[in-house]
């Protein structure tokens, strides 16, 4: 074997590694975010510790990332984002804040001191901390949103597949449901959904994955149109490999490019939409933090100029994780088009 061929060998096999290291870091980043949001109750006294291996992951994770993407500026700006939110997620039941739902000072300005407590963002109508409440309100935006789009991704992914590989009478089928759910305007299939499950975060992953994973089904529908005559299929085929071996195996990695892009976007219009269903009141419900659930309450005292913090904290905050997520985007884009 050529010094040359050894190369490529121990390169692909980096590769490889580093591609399970970042999945193994984000599903114990993404475990122990769902079990602290979704299952508190259940965990008991592993509440105060199962979100502590998350906090170096975090950091390593940002450190690959950083390392991979460094061709980008635009990547970086985008990963320094999300993963800043993502780290503030994991670590902030270890920082020293004020218990986001406890009344302290109503109105207080941002630096100002009362009962011996600096409101450094200052607190909302009814004396909470705007500073606590925007950490602590971070993690129920990034669980739900994460949760619902990877939710839309798996079943979209599944069905563009089957559509896209199989075609015939199934791909009629998952494309004229696909159409039907596309008719309807967004935010109207999440009234009906929400209005007819109930309103709760699991209730959000439904009402995504309906309006998502049409749009997703059809991005793998015409991948999978344009991969299923390449070579390598071809060859899958003729060793005799079981349809979903193919579809999953050889089919879907080589597509993964688009995806990922796709999945990023998709990311910020998810946090776009569940912080509107919880400004409109058919969200996230109280009393725990969250950024659309701060942003309504706000909505009329802000009216005021001098109270306008109240508003502009949480605003800002949603906005910076959309931001990342779609500079992320971009800079996947990006070196994509220099390869």
């Amino acid at each position: 074997m050529t010094q040359l061929a050894v190369f490529r060998t121990v390169r692909r096999s980096l590769q490889i590694s580093s591609v399970w290291t970042v999945a193994l870091l984000v599903v114990l980043i993404w475990v122990a975010l769902c079990a602290y949001v979704m299952f508190p109750r259940q965990l008991g006294t592993l509440e105060n510790y199962v979100l502590l291996p998350a906090i170096p992951a975090v950091l390593l994770l940002y450190f690959m990332a950083v390392r991979a993407w460094r061709q980008s500026t635009i990547a970086i700006i985008g990963v320094t984002l999300v993963l800043f939110w993502i780290l503030i997620a994991v670590a902030v039941p270890y920082l020293p804040l004020l218990d986001p739902n406890k009344p302290v000072a109503p109105y207080a300005p941002p630096g100002a001191m009362r009962h011996g407590v600096t409101f450094l963002l200052g607190a909302d109508m009814r004396g909470r901390d705007v500073l606590s409440r925007t950490l602590w309100g971070c993690q129920r935006v990034i669980v739900w949103g994460i949760t619902a789009t990877s939710v839309a991704y798996v079943v979209g992914a599944a069905f563009g597949l089957v559509a896209g590989y199989v075609g015939g009478w199934w791909d009629e089928i998952v494309s004229f449901i696909g159409n039907v759910l596309l008719s309807f305007p967004v935010i109207v299939l999440f009234i009906l959904v929400l209005n007819y499950l109930g309103q709760s975060g699991f209730n959000i992953i439904i009402a995504v994955t309906c309006s998502s994973a049409p749009a997703i089904m059809r991005i793998v529908r015409g991948l999978a149109l344009d991969a299923r005559t390449r070579d390598y299929i071809q060859a899958a085929q003729t060793r005799g490999e079981h349809a979903v071996w193919i579809m999953i195996i050889e089919l879907l990695p080589n597509v993964r490019g688009p995806v990922i892009v796709d999945a990023c976007l998709r990311l910020g219009y998810t946090t776009v939409a569940i912080t509107t269903l919880t400004f409109l009141g058919l969200g996230l419900q109280p009393p725990d933090p969250d950024w659309g659930l701060m942003i309504k309450e706000a909505s009329t005292a802000a009216l005021l100029w001098k109270y306008s913090y109240m508003l502009v904290v949480p605003a800002l905050s949603v906005s910076s994780l959309i931001l990342g997520f779609n500079l992320m985007a971009d800079g996947l884009r990006e070196m994509s088009l220099r390869d």
